[in-house]
C-alpha cells in the first residue's frame, strides 16, 4: 500500500467495526484497537467483534418504517453491519432479528481478514495527539479513556441501561404458552404467555416491590435512565397499566386456548437460528437475580424457565454533541478526530453503525481532502447526524431513527401508511442523488 497514511479507530463495537471497514475498502490501512479479549466491560461477555448486549432485534425491516429505512441506506451504502445482519437472520415477525453470536462471528472474521485491517488488542489509555482518529470506544467507555474523552470534551451525559433476561425454550412450559405474531405477521416468531386480570396484578405488585440490584458510582434513589431500554420495574412504577400498554400490550393477539385477547401478553424473541434460547422482549431490568427468577417466574410459562443470561443494568455515557461535533461526525476543534456510536447521541444498534460509516467515510474524504460527506435530512442517516451535531434542545438526549425526525411532506399526506412510504421513498431518491454527486 503506497504510504497511505494509517488511520486509528478506537473500538470493535459496531460503530468501530463499520468504520474499519468503511476505511479499509477506501483502500486505507487501519489499526483497529479493541480492549477485549484482555479487559470487558460490565456488559460485555464475548470477545467477538460487534456484540449485541441488550437485545438481538435490530428492529423493523420493512423499508417504510423508520428502523427499516435506515437499515436500506445503510445497505446502499454497502454497510458491512447490515449485510452481516442480513445474513444471520432468525425469524422476528417484522423485524429484523439476528443470531447474536453468528452475527458477531461474521463482523469479526470480515474485518479480521480484511487485508487493510490490523487488529490490536489491549485498552487504550490516551487519545492519539495527531492522525486521523475514530472513537467508537462505546457508551461502556473504560474509565481511562472516558477520562481523557472528558477533558478533551469539557464533560460528558450519563444514564444507565438495561439489558433484557434470555431464557431456554425447554425450559417454558408451553401449556401456558403459544406461538404467534401480531396480526399474524410472521410465521409464528414470538412465544407468547398470556395473562388473566389476577395474574397480571398479582405479578405488578410482585414487579414493584422487588428488590433491585445496587448502582453504583451514581445516584442510587433516582438514576436517569434512557427511555429506549427503560428497565421493566421502573416502567411499571408509572402506573399499574404502564406496561399492560408497552412491552405487555396484548393487541393483536389471541390466546387460542380462549379464543380471546389476553389481558396482558409477555412476548419471547427467538435469541439464535436454532430457537433454543428467546429472549424477554420489553424485559430490561436491574432487579437482583433471585428476584428476576422469583418475579418473572409468576408469569404463566415461566415458572420453570432456565436463565442463560439474567438482565443487568449498566451505565452509558454520551458527549453533548451539539457543542462538540460537525454532522460529519468530526470534532470541531480536532477536525482530524471523528467520534462514532452512541456515545454521539445516536441511540440504537444499526443508528450506531450508521454513525460508524459516515465517521469512516469522511475520515476517508478528510485524507483525501475532499468536502465532508454530508447527507442531506431528508434521509435518516443525515436526518440523525443532524441531530448530533445540532440539536436545539438545552437537555441532549439520545434520538433513535424515526420520521418525526425528518422534514415533513407538502402537501400533508393524512394516511400514516402512505406518508411513511412517501417519507421512505424521499429519502432513498435524495440518497442516491448524493451519492452520485459525492
Amino acid at each position: 500500500m503506497e504510504n497511505k497514511q494509517t488511520v486509528t479507530v478506537i473500538g470493535a463495537g459496531l460503530a468501530g467495526s463499520e468504520a474499519a471497514w468503511q476505511i479499509a475498502q477506501a483502500g486505507y490501512p487501519v489499526r483497529l484497537f479493541e480492549m477485549k479479549p484482555q479487559k470487558f466491560s460490565p456488559a460485555h461477555k464475548s470477545a467477538g467483534f460487534a456484540e449485541l448486549i441488550c437485545s438481538n432485534s435490530l428492529k423493523a425491516a420493512r423499508i417504510d418504517s423508520a428502523a427499516g429505512l435506515l437499515k436500506e441506506e445503510m445497505r446502499r451504502m454497502d454497510s458491512l453491519l447490515v449485510a452481516c445482519a442480513d445474513k444471520t437472520a432468525v425469524p422476528a415477525g417484522g423485524a429484523l432479528a439476528v443470531d447474536r453470536d453468528r452475527f458477531s462471528e461474521l463482523v469479526t472474521k470480515a474485518i479480521t481478514e480484511h487485508p487493510n485491517i490490523e487488529v490490536m488488542h489491549g485498552e487504550v489509555t490516551e487519545i492519539p495527539a495527531e492522525g486521523v482518529t475514530v472513537i467508537a470506544s462505546g457508551p461502556l467507555t473504560s474509565d481511562t479513556l472516558a477520562e481523557q474523552i472528558t477533558n478533551l470534551c469539557g464533560g460528558a451525559l450519563s444514564f444507565f441501561d438495561a439489558a433484557a433476561p434470555i431464557v431456554t425454550r425447554e425450559s417454558l412450559d408451553m401449556e401456558h404458552c403459544f406461538t404467534a405474531s401480531r396480526y399474524d405477521k410472521g410465521d409464528d416468531d414470538y412465544i407468547n404467555c398470556p395473562m388473566n386480570k389476577e395474574e397480571y396484578d398479582a405479578f405488578y405488585e410482585a414487579l414493584i416491590t422487588a428488590e433491585r440490584a445496587p448502582i453504583h458510582d451514581f445516584d442510587v434513589m433516582n438514576p436517569k435512565v434512557y427511555e429506549g431500554c427503560m428497565p421493566i420495574e421502573v416502567m411499571a412504577q408509572r402506573g399499574h397499566d404502564t406496561i399492560r400498554f408497552g412491552p405487555l400490550k396484548p393487541v393483536g393477539l389471541r390466546d387460542p386456548r380462549t379464543g380471546h385477547r389476553p389481558w396482558a401478553v409477555v412476548q419471547l424473541r427467538t435469541e439464535n437460528a436454532e430457537k433454543t434460547l428467546f429472549n424477554l422482549v420489553g424485559f430490561q431490568t436491574n432487579l437482583k437475580f433471585p428476584e428476576q427468577k422469583r418475579v418473572f417466574g409468576m408469569i404463566p410459562g415461566l415458572k420453570n424457565a432456565e436463565y442463560m443470561r439474567y438482565g443487568v443494568m449498566h451505565r452509558n455515557t454520551f458527549l453533548d454533541s451539539p457543542k462538540l461535533l460537525n454532522a460529519d461526525f468530526s470534532m470541531r476543534t480536532r477536525p482530524e478526530l471523528f467520534f462514532a456510536g452512541q456515545m454521539t447521541g445516536v441511540e440504537g444498534y444499526m443508528e450506531s453503525a450508521s454513525s460508524g460509516l459516515l465517521a469512516g467515510r469522511n475520515a476517508v474524504r478528510r485524507l483525501e481532502g475532499k468536502a465532508p460527506l454530508i447527507l442531506p435530512i431528508t434521509t435518516m442517516m443525515g436526518s440523525l447526524a443532524e441531530h448530533a451535531a445540532h440539536s436545539p434542545s438545552k437537555d441532549f438526549q439520545p434520538m433513535g431513527a424515526n420520521f418525526g425526525i425528518l422534514p415533513v411532506i407538502e402537501p400533508h399526506i393524512r394516511d400514516k401508511k402512505e406518508r411513511y412510504a412517501a417519507l421512505s421513498a424521499r429519502a432513498l431518491e435524495d440518497l442516491a442523488e448524493t451519492l452520485k454527486n459525492a
